[in-house]
């Protein structure tokens, strides 16, 4: 049984074995993509959006 959460949960999980292997998402970034500082999305009620995602 899936739920509409287990993309999510499966990205947290994907996220937190990138650390424990000492990746940071700008590894995973397209090169020449800069990062968007999380001040551009706090509290604007948008969810983040990923390219290729």
């Amino acid at each position: 049984m899936f739920s509409r959460n287990s993309h999510k949960l499966a990205r947290l999980i994907h996220h937190e074995i990138d650390h424990l292997d000492g990746l940071l998402y700008t590894a995973r970034m397209t090169p020449g993509t800069e990062p968007i500082p999380v001040e551009a999305y706090r509290q604007t009620g948008r969810a983040w959006v990923y390219d290729g995602a």
